[in-house]
């Protein structure tokens, strides 16, 4: 194994592997796309579940596996100096899935870990989900303490791209967030950190980023500057919290995603997802993307 200041036994500059989970998702393809401009596709291997949905990044190579299996996370992740690993996609075995992985992870021997967390990841976060990331940044911890690993966490907020997605087909954003504030990130904002901290990861090393936009916006807010952007007329409902689970009831979903869902807006409510940091701008240099941005680009 090269020595982890990136330079070879020779006194050359050593490459450096850098591995990508979730590469057929938005921010996993959008980091492989901005590594692949940067001239880095041939140290590119991008991990999916299924081969079909693998971008298309000449000279990069593919590799299958799924983080509920242990043999085939071990092969994926073999050989790379650096990983990035999108947080699995919302299920009851979420912790389980991660720690699957960071184990192959360490097994392989990765020496630096990127993991997509969550803005205030703790136990005892009000976004329930967002105590599935506090349990997985202690397991990465833990997994460092036994092995150097060294890794960064990019706690991202809630996403700009998704108020479009929330609001639907009748263009009204629903939940009990009362005047609460989110700093709502732009999903490209996110991605553009990841790369950048993949592309020097020893510059991030043990350091918790807070991915954040650059202004706190209530829902109202929100749907105002949706409707002054698209010229279509977006409102917020502020709703109580029986009127919150009657309202997605009948999406038949368990108790625990419903859970998930209405602590999206009571987290906003409680003001914890309200500080806006400056990390984005540090990392690259520039100001965080707007709302209006984020819709220009769509």
């Amino acid at each position: 194994m090269a020595p982890a200041s990136g330079v070879d036994e020779a006194g050359g500059v050593a490459t450096r592997r850098i591995g990508i989970t979730g590469a057929s998702g938005h921010i996993g393809r959008r980091v492989a796309e901005l590594l692949a401009a940067q001239g880095r596709a041939g140290d590119l291997r991008l991990i999916v579940r299924d081969p079909a949905r693998a971008p298309h990044v000449p000279g990069a190579e593919a590799a299958v596996a799924s983080f509920d299996d242990a043999d085939a996370c071990r092969a994926a992740f073999a050989g790379l100096d650096t990983l990035l690993l999108v947080s699995a996609g919302e299920s009851d075995d979420r912790v389980a899935q991660h720690r699957t992985a960071i184990a192959a992870a360490t097994d392989a021997g990765v020496r630096h870990l990127v993991y997509t967390s969550f803005t205030g990841a703790s136990a005892d976060a009000e976004f329930t989900l967002a105590r599935d990331h506090g349990a997985t940044e202690d397991a990465i911890r833990e997994a460092a303490g036994r092995s150097g690993l060294t890794w960064t966490f990019l706690r991202d907020d809630f996403y700009l791209d998704v108020l479009l997605p929330w609001a639907g087909e009748d263009r009204t954003l629903r939940g009990p967030a009362g005047e609460g504030r989110c700093t709502f990130v732009a999903r490209e904002d996110v991605a553009q950190v990841a790369a950048r901290v993949l592309a020097d990861p020893q510059a991030w090393a043990d350091t918790v980023l807070e991915i954040t936009g650059g202004e706190a916006l209530t829902l109202g807010e929100s749907a105002e500057r949706l409707t002054a952007a698209t010229g279509e007329r977006f409102e917020y409902v502020d709703e109580t919290m029986d009127e919150a689970r009657a309202s997605r009831a009948p999406y038949g979903a368990p108790d625990w995603q419903v859970d998930a869902w209405i602590s999206t807006y009571t987290a906003i409510a409680s003001g914890v997802l309200s500080p806006v940091s400056g990390d984005v701008q540090q990392v690259l240099g520039r100001p965080q993307l707007r709302l209006e941005d984020v819709l220009g680009r769509a």
